[in-house]
């Protein structure tokens, strides 16, 4: 990367163009797309239209359903019942080495 450590595009701006001048340049090209595959004007046509753009976000929540945490609890404890079954057939089969059965 030109002897520049990290991202290379962050480094000098006269080098390159900025990341928000890539990011208006991107969302240029997918509204004019959406227009295009849409059948609406050209906005540069008709400078008096407008667009509404309506957002609504909400918070979703955070965590695991119900069935998710049933789920992970039942994961876990047979994770750990594994784990325990095979330390005590290790710890039989050292004890049986140390006596001498094999």
């Amino acid at each position: 990367m030109l002897g520049f450590r990290g991202h290379f595009s962050t480094k000098f701006r006269r080098y390159s163009t900025t990341l928000g001048a890539l990011r208006q340049i991107s969302a240029d090209d997918c509204a004019a797309q959406e227009c295009r595959e849409r059948g609406l004007p050209d906005p540069d046509d008709h400078p008096e239209a407008t667009t509404l753009v309506i957002a609504h976000r909400a918070y979703a929540g955070h965590g695991h359903t119900p069935g998710e945490s049933w789920l992970a609890a039942n994961i876990r404890r047979d994770i750990a019942d594994a784990r325990e079954i095979a330390r005590q057939v290790r710890a039989d089969l050292d004890a049986r080495e140390t006596a001498g059965e094999w």
